[in-house]
């Protein structure tokens, strides 16, 4: 007897079943014919860590996001069947174990999931497997949206607006009843499983390759159901949608003032274009509202935005070889870098930012634009690549177009230009929280400190450094530059790499003593410029 054929769909980003167009055309294929079976696949692929950087927090956030698939395809009378091992060795035994006809799969646009796909579509016409991708972890289709503009890469953000208005959104698909699996749609065990009926089940949080002990608060469990909860709460507050401007939320409040969508978009936990449609119908009936890109959709269209831009070329995450990307001579120092990813800058504001996000996998947006122009051309000079690398380990939403794009965005390397306008790490923090509540739960060896020195404690004399119980140098670090001095150097080289890009002649490099080795505590009498609050 002819062993059954069956369907597979591969989850990858998109762990949910609404919204999930590859999914559903895998049921509808094997409702078709009741002597196909439906396999619905994740691959724990170890090659996988080689090329992404995670985080304790965001593998708790995607074995949390598995366990809640799995109990989601089970009221479809399937389940969710794991693979430990790479897809180029496991596929070709799958295809012909399970006697595979089709697969389907969300696209994804990154070149290390390119390449692995290409391998896979080598070995699935080996096999006669036919394969189906689905472009459904974005809005619109990036590629599409690249052609629409002749392949030529939208710079411009109002730009790329004014072009996807034009662009046909379809609506959202509904998982009901009729995709749920009959029974003669059960598959049959396969020679692995009847030698370990468990081979194909969740991992344990412990099987995966994390560090439990570095696990922070779990402030954002991951899953679909988690996901569709969050919406449907910040989509009850109309009023707040309405009248949203994200330059006006708070970088540093210590519960978030924006919605904390973006890690179940990232891991596909939460479908972009149900959100669209939802957000949309909620606007169309008010007459006023705000607009992108301040408003909460113009927030999802900054995800498109670079999403298209991505899709032009494989090199979007360097900066060498990207042809968008000015090459800005960048130094490189393991000390300072260290410094700034560990919260140890002496800059309580950056550090609590960086501490947050190390503790809990999420920052504010303007709170990531405060530490990254910290980094590259604000005061560090170090390569936007360095500050993206530690983003994607610890950022729950670390999406990879995103991440790059706004690291290439705020180093003023790509997109955004005005080089001259860098974020205090000062007085861009005391505007929303004067009293540095935030510092004080991120940096609490700084909590006695009152208002007057949280964001400047090297302000303080060393009597009044005992007196808060926190010596600077020694229980809270010293600056490790000199922010006044770093920006205005920083400008000037930036200054010049525009003028080499442009195509003038570059006329060297000052030489500044920035970095701060030893350091007394007097006060500075530096008086801030208004371009550095911005």
């Amino acid at each position: 007897m002819e062993k059954r054929k069956s369907v597979i769909h591969w989850f990858r980003k998109g762990l949910r079943i609404h919204d999930n167009p590859a999914l559903i055309a895998a049921i509808d294929a094997v409702q078709k014919n009741k002597d196909y079976v439906l396999r619905p696949i994740y691959i724990l692929d170890p090659e996988w860590t080689q090329f992404w950087r995670m985080s304790a927090n965001k593998w708790r956030f995607l074995h949390q996001s598995l366990v809640q698939l799995d109990e989601n395809l089970k009221t479809l009378n399937t389940r969710l069947y794991v693979i430990r091992g790479t897809p180029k060795e496991e596929f070709p035994r799958l295809f012909k174990e399970w006697n595979v006809t089709l697969m389907t799969f969300e696209a994804e646009i990154e070149p290390f999931n390119q390449r692995r796909d290409a391998l896979v579509k080598v070995n699935a016409d080996k096999c006669n497997v036919k394969l189906e991708e689905f472009h459904s972890h974005t809005i619109y289709n990036p590629y599409y949206v690249l052609q629409s503009n002749n392949n030529e890469v939208i710079m411009r953000y109002q730009s790329f607006v004014s072009l996807v208005e034009r662009i046909n959104v379809q609506p959202a698909l509904e998982i009901t009843d009729k995709h749920k699996m009959k029974l003669e749609h059960r598959p049959p065990k396969d020679t692995k499983e009847k030698a370990n009926a468990s081979c194909y089940d969740l991992p344990e949080l412990n099987e995966l390759p994390m560090d439990e002990s570095t696990l922070g608060p779990n402030k954002f469990p991951g899953g679909e159901n988690e996901a569709l909860d969050r919406m449907e709460k910040m989509l009850s507050r109309k009023e707040w949608i309405c009248d949203f401007e994200k330059p006006k939320t708070s970088p540093n409040s210590i519960e978030p003032s924006t919605t904390v969508l973006s890690p179940y978009f990232s891991f596909g936990c939460l479908s972009s274009r149900l959100f669209y449609h939802k957000l949309k119908a909620i606007l169309s009936k008010k007459e006023k509202h705000t607009q992108p890109p301040v408003s909460l959709m113009g927030q999802l269209m900054w995800r498109e935005f670079y999403y298209a831009a991505a899709a032009a070329g494989p090199n979007f995450d360097k900066m060498v070889g990207n042809k968008i990307c000015r090459q800005i001579p960048w130094k490189f120092d393991q000390e300072l870098l260290d410094a700034w990813a560990h919260g140890k800058t002496g800059y309580p504001f950056i550090d609590a930012i960086m501490r947050q996000l190390r503790t809990e996998g999420w920052i504010h947006h303007l709170a990531r634009h405060a530490v990254a122009c910290f980094l590259t051309r604000g005061d560090l000079w170090i390569s936007w690549e360095q500050g993206q690398h530690v983003f994607e380990e610890l950022l729950l939403d670390a999406d990879w177009a995103l991440n790059a794009g706004n690291w290439m965005w705020l180093s003023a390397s790509a997109f955004f230009y005005q080089y001259f306008r860098v974020y205090s790490p000062v007085a861009f923090g005391k505007k929303t929280d004067p009293f540095g509540n935030y510092i004080r739960k991120y940096c609490p060896e700084l909590k006695e400190y009152p208002s007057q020195f949280i964001y400047e404690p090297w302000k303080a004399t060393v009597g009044e450094q005992r007196r808060f119980h926190c010596e600077i140098g020694k229980d809270y670090p010293k600056r490790i530059v000199i922010h006044e001095v770093a920006q205005d150097l920083n400008k000037g080289r930036m200054k010049r790499a525009y003028d080499v890009h442009n195509g003038r002649r570059d006329e060297g490099e000052p030489s500044e003593k920035v970095f701060v080795k030893e350091e007394t505590h007097k006060p500075l009498k530096i008086e801030i410029k208004q371009e550095d609050s911005d």
